[in-house]
This record gives C-alpha cells, structure tokens and sequence, in this order.
C-alpha cells in the first residue's frame, strides 16, 4: 500500500469467500488504494477485536475509507464499531439481523432454543455449529451503524428475508437495490453483471 494515498477501499468477504474478490472493484475507484482485509475471525467478540485494530490501522494512514463487505463480513464490520472511521459502505448480501438467522437455524435443525442453552453446541449439516454463547452474544450487542451505506440484496436470499433487509436500510437509511432473482451469494454471470451494474450506478 502507498501511504501517499488519501483514499483506501477495504474489501470484506464472506464465509468462504477472499480477500483476492476485491479485485472486481478495481474498476470503480481508480482514485484509490486497495486493502483485501484476509480476516480469521469466526464469531462476533474476536471479529470486534480484530476488525476494530485493522480499520483503525488504516484510518491512521488513510483520510476516507470506503468499506466494501459481503454476508457476515457486513455484520463482522457493524459489531466493530468502527463508525468513525468508514466514509461509506457498499453491502452486498449483507447479515444484518443475526438474531434472527440464528433463530432460524434453530428452526431448521429442528431443534429448540430451549435445547440449544442446555446443551450449548449443537452440530448442523447446513452450517456452522448452533452456538448458545453466540446468540447470547449476538443479543447482548445489537448493531448499531450510522455511515451512509448502499446495500444490494437478492430476492431469493435464503439467509436473510426482504422485510429484515427493508427494516435495515430504512432505520439506517440507506439506500437499498434489490436484484430481482438474485441468491446471498452473487456468482453467475448475470449476477455479477447486475453487481457491476450496481456499483456503477452508486457511485
């Protein structure tokens, strides 16, 4: 990275995704400098510590940063509580009522809430383990994010329903573009073309 640079764009991806993915938006901020954020973190207390030290790494080199983040890396970045620091955000797909998800994957497993805080892990075959420290977590620290923000959501998004996403953008006002036909996880031709498209038209 050169540190002469005013502007920086930082890319997070989502569960299974990289950092190389930032690659795609090279093309829409020619004026800036570019970090692929390669995070470990896999729950939300050890992604506040990590997300929180990297993005103020960066503001101390950076006049505007620009947060570019995918799933749960949008929700890893809310939880940081890096506000301050981000100039806008552009979401794609984003986890923004956990809560909720989780709730559902209880649902899914079959399982209850019930059973999930007497035995505290239970596998799934769809997904990371139910984690009963998670959700307590997750409710103990709700999201709070107040950096003007575009969000891209799919309508067959199976992780997430349009009501959740519309209640999002409306309490943080943003703008929200949903891609008719798209999944959580853009891929296809057609749907990188549309998120193109998108980002094009946002900026």
């Amino acid at each position: 990275m050169n540190e002469n640079k005013k502007s920086l764009v930082i890319y997070v991806h989502g569960k299974g995704g990289n950092a190389n993915e930032i690659e795609n938006y090279h093309k829409f901020f020619s004026e800036h400098e570019f970090y692929g954020f390669d995070y470990k973190s896999d729950n939300p207390w050890d992604a506040k510590k990590e997300f929180k030290a990297k993005i103020e790494e960066m503001a101390n080199c950076y006049e505007s940063i620009t947060l570019i983040a995918n799933s749960i890396g949008a929700y890893f970045s809310m939880v940081a509580n890096c506000d301050e620091y981000i100039s806008h955000a552009y979401f794609v797909s984003p986890i923004v009522d956990m809560e909720k998800l989780i709730l559902n994957m209880i649902a899914w497993a079959g399982t209850t809430e019930t059973e999930l805080q007497e035995k505290k892990i239970i596998p799934v075959d769809f997904g990371d383990d139910l984690s009963w420290e998670y959700l307590q977590y997750v409710r103990s620290n709700p999201v709070k994010w107040n950096v003007p923000t575009d969000v891209l959501y799919g309508s067959l998004d199976n992780l997430q329903d349009l009501d959740t996403i519309t209640k999002f953008a409306n309490r943080i006002n943003a703008t929200l573009t949903v891609m008719e036909g798209g999944e959580h996880w853009v891929h296809t031709d057609e749907q990188i073309r549309f998120l193109n498209d998108w980002m094009q038209s946002c900026r």
